[in-house]
């Protein structure tokens, strides 16, 4: 996905990447085809100006205002060719669980005037951002206007639950599955099975998304890749290319261009 130049009478300079441990919101202006890939993020897609495009890997393109494309989908990404914002969303969050439960299809189209206030939020905040919402505030928003009713109770085993937990707090992810498994008191085999079956992928993939999130914070803060690699335990930079590739269908060169924010994550968990 190339950068283009900005819409003078919206955007103006590089894409700005608003990082968390876990997700994050990319903002500006971009072009072009991602070929297929699959990433463990709820992805929503909000086009400010201009239309998304979307398919899966061997489907037809779709277009709409606002789309969403649902954990571990394949998919092809055509970009919006004007201004927008995509969210990536940790299926695990407390937002995510509720999306998942909201959202029936792999990839959805939203109808615009879904869009619509969301869309209004997102402009507001890239025209006049003193008197729009705060960044975490604004991601928290434009997340909820596709879910339905209350968010739901935890569904996620509470051994499950607590292994996650321990991931995220730790800062050394090379965390084998029989350490996660003796953590709580059960068998290698048993715990990846209820692993994937919770989680809807086995526990190392898991790690290897899970790395890469940190990956993404650590080029926001080294801008190096090789540095991102060492902060992410990736073996080097060539490995953390090879994965960032195949998990977003782009090179981590793309995301370098623009302009990095670390926030607290705006979701619970």
């Amino acid at each position: 996905m190339d950068v283009m130049q900005p819409e003078e009478s919206l955007w103006r300079g590089a894409p700005r990447w608003y990082l968390w441990d876990g997700g994050f919101m990319a903002m500006g202006t971009s072009e072009g085809v991602v070929p297929a890939h699959a990433h463990h993020a709820i992805q929503i897609v909000f086009a400010i100006t201009g239309r998304a495009r979307i398919a899966e890997e061997d489907g037809e393109w779709r277009a709409g205002r606002g789309l969403i494309v649902m954990p571990d989908v394949v998919h092809r990404y055509g970009a919006f060719d004007g201004v927008g914002a995509m969210v990536f969303v940790d299926p695990e969050s407390t937002e995510g669980t509720w999306l998942r439960t909201t959202v029936t299809e792999d990839i959805t189209i939203l109808p615009d005037a879904r869009v619509e206030l969301a869309g209004r939020e997102l402009q507001r905040f890239i025209e006049q951002p003193l008197e729009a919402m705060d960044i975490g505030a604004l991601i928290r928003h434009s997340v909820a206007s596709f879910c339905a009713g209350a968010p739901p109770a935890r569904r996620l085993d509470a051994r499950i639950t607590r292994v996650l937990k321990e991931v995220a707090e730790s800062e050394d992810l090379r965390i084998s599955a029989e350490t996660a498994a003796a953590s709580v008191f059960l068998s290698p085999g048993r715990f990846q099975h209820l692993f994937k079956q919770q989680v809807g992928l086995p526990f190392r993939r898991y790690m290897l998304w899970r790395k890469l999130t940190r990956a993404m914070l650590a080029i926001g803060r080294e801008r190096t890749l090789t540095a991102a690699a060492q902060a992410s335990d990736f073996a080097d930079a060539a490995h953390l290319t090879r994965t960032f590739y195949q998990m977003f269908g782009i090179p981590p060169s793309v995301m370098m261009r623009g302009e990095f924010f670390v926030i607290e994550s705006p979701f619970s968990r």
